[in-house]
């Protein structure tokens, strides 16, 4: 989307649904950034000096220009792929198909693909950690209240992830204002303390954050990762910029994000200086509050939160269906929830294992302190990978000389290893998990990606050239029957297994046969232009072949509707679709590792079949199977 043309009404409501998807999760750190840094029971907890909580704020405030303001919306999100960002986006612009493969070109793209893997850790940790730290605030209303919010907890993500099936589109439209509510409601607590304690203000000094890191030593390099926790989030800028645009995303944070932040955290820094009591420093977000407004204030933090967790369990489901697009993890079911935006998906299997992994990490951390012990350390490593990505782009799109991109990423880079080593800290007290939790999927995704390439390589072996296959039916012409055949391939040049099978053991051939392939192009969305190929093939065959990008689902009943074919329209009470459905057998002799084959074959077996992924009529499919050796 090119916001440079939207009128001033559409862009006002971009910017305000921004607002709702965009920046819950970076909207919503106050509630425990601030507090990690000074809380008695953290892990690393500095003294509440004077000193200390100037040079905190300092490194809060370079901390969300030097990440946010410059790296991503200054940089970043200038590298879009057809309008869209995100890591998988980036690693396309970074390394295209066309360009030759190189072992770095490999080891980048597993570290992109470790990036994505990243995610699914940090989509798990966000809802525990901002619906944990958001009930909490109940404890400092009524501290009798303190051994239920676990429970709460759970009960609010037992009933957020129960909705999603049901969809965005009736909610969505409700984040915006909420999330305007929450921004201006966090900027007037901070704006009154502040008025009280101007002199906190000078915590814009970059010095104070400098003295904070010189003075403390080991100390204040471990505070590194607690500040870093007011960045988690800003990865969904990149990520949502295709369904807002760059320029409503700058608008909603500069305008009223940023400002909003800086003021909350200000505050809190102003009540910390004002009484530097353990009691503020174990959550000074909601000691801003007066006592009577401390129950409405923990609705509506419950609520930002909500919000803040919808954006990464929807963000979970969109990584998903591109990887399972570019071929990084098996078919799985995917509903629509929306007959109108095609991004409104529900995927069941997604769903519930963040479900489980949420009440689990809120039950097995029991509060948002140790949580945020395992938060932070995905997302640095991702910050890490983007910046590396970055540099590749920026010298493939823009011409950019190794000393201009080397520069730039050279500096962020120093920035964000001081905050992923840091974070490293926090490996021994659940920063372990997202590790754990990332290793486990990026084993998964490569292990389907190398599964896939070998079962390929087995399947070419087997499979006819197209012109012997062509020869052979001229010289031997089968039998005729009435109506269409579609036999889906995966080579748009080959000869489909399944037509073979269908010859070698039916003997019989229909009046009109498509081959049809579907290829998942390296760029978001294919123009509708360069959607279809159709080609004229001997024996009256024809060769269809759709192009779909990776942020696109295939509609093939759709591309067969549009597609002008010899012998008119597809007419599906005629058509019968062929496809193979392989059978692994991890027992080849392969350089893949016994355990690796075995997973694979577990994945094959599970996967949705093509029937159901690519919405094919259930009545008017037949299967040819096949065992496959690996």
């Amino acid at each position: 989307m090119d916001s440079s043309d939207t009128t001033r009404p559409a862009l006002g409501a971009l910017t305000l649904a921004a607002l709702g998807v965009v920046f819950g999760d970076i909207g919503t750190s106050p509630l425990y950034a601030m507090r990690e840094c000074f809380n008695p029971t953290s892990a690393h907890p500095l003294p509440v000096t004077p000193a200390n909580v100037m040079g905190v704020l300092s490194l809060i405030f370079w901390s969300l220009i030097i990440i946010v303001s410059v790296k991503y919306l200054g940089f970043v999100m200038r590298a879009d792929n057809r309008g869209e960002g995100g890591i998988l986006s980036l690693l396309a612009l970074a390394f295209p198909d066309r360009d030759q493969p190189t072992q770095k070109r490999g080891w980048l793209l597993a570290g992109g693909v470790f990036g994505a893997a990243l995610l699914y850790g940090d989509g798990m940790i966000t809802p525990a950690m901002t619906v944990t730290s958001a009930v909490e605030g109940l404890a400092v209303a009524a501290p009798w209240m303190g051994k239920l919010v676990p429970l709460i907890a759970v009960g609010i993500l037992v009933g957020l992830f129960s909705l999603q099936r049901l969809g965005t589109g009736r909610v969505g439209g409700m984040f915006g204002p909420v999330m305007v509510l929450w921004f201006l409601t966090i900027a007037g607590l901070g704006l009154s303390a502040v008025w009280r304690k101007p002199e906190v203000l000078m915590a814009f000094n970059p010095w104070h954050g400098a003295l904070l890191l010189l003075n403390n030593g080991q100390l204040g390099f471990a505070i590194i990762g607690a500040v870093f926790l007011v960045v988690t989030g800003g990865e969904a800028l990149y990520a949502d910029m295709g369904h807002f645009g760059v320029r409503p995303i700058r608008r909603a944070w500069f305008g009223i994000v940023l400002p909003a932040l800086f003021l909350n955290y200000l505050g809190q820094g102003a009540l910390l200086l004002a009484d530097p009591s353990p009691e503020n420093a174990s959550n000074p977000f909601f000691r801003l509050a007066p006592a009577w407004a401390l129950y409405p204030l923990v609705a509506l933090s419950t609520a930002a939160a909500c919000i803040a967790s919808q954006a990464l369990i929807s963000g979970a489901f969109s990584l998903t269906m591109q990887a399972i697009q570019l071929g990084y993890l098996p078919r799985m079911l995917i509903r629509h929830t929306s007959q109108h935006e095609r991004g409104q998906i529900y995927m069941p299997h997604v769903n519930w294992v963040l479900m489980i992994a949420c009440i689990g990490l809120v039950l097995g951390f029991g509060n948002s302190s140790h949580l945020s012990a395992a938060y932070g350390v995905a997302v640095a490593g991702t910050e890490i990978i983007t910046t590396s990505l970055f540099y590749f782009a920026a010298r493939r799109l823009w011409g950019w000389s190794p000393w201009q991109a080397g520069g730039l990423c050279g500096l962020l880079l120093m920035i964000e290893l001081s905050f992923f080593t840091s974070n490293l800290l926090k490996v021994p007290h659940g920063g372990w998990f997202p590790l754990v939790a990332g290793a486990g999927i990026f084993a998964i995704m490569a292990t389907w990606k190398t599964g896939r390439r070998l079962v390929w390589e087995r399947i070419k072996d087997a499979t006819l050239p197209r012109d012997l296959f062509f020869a052979d039916i001229e010289a031997n012409p089968p039998e005729r029957v009435p109506g269409t055949a579609i036999f889906m391939a995966g080579n748009p040049n080959g000869t489909p297994v399944a037509l073979l099978h269908n010859l070698k053991h039916n003997k019989i051939l229909h009046q009109r046969n498509i081959l049809l392939t579907i290829i998942t192009a390296e760029e978001a969305h294919v123009p509708k232009t360069e959607r279809v190929r159709v080609e004229q093939l001997p024996a009256g065959f024809q060769r269809v072949v759709g192009r779909y990008g990776f942020m696109e689902e295939p509609n093939i009943m759709k591309l067969l509707a549009e597609t002008p074919l010899a012998g008119g329209p597809v007419d599906v009470a005629k058509t019968t679709f062929f496809l193979s459905r392989e059978t692994i057998l991890h027992t080849g002799k392969t350089q893949m590792m016994r355990w690796r084959k075995w997973l694979f074959a577990v994945l094959a077996r599970n996967a949705s079949t093509a029937t159901s992924y690519f919405g094919l009529p259930a009545n008017r499919v037949v299967e040819l199977g096949m065992q496959v050796e690996i």
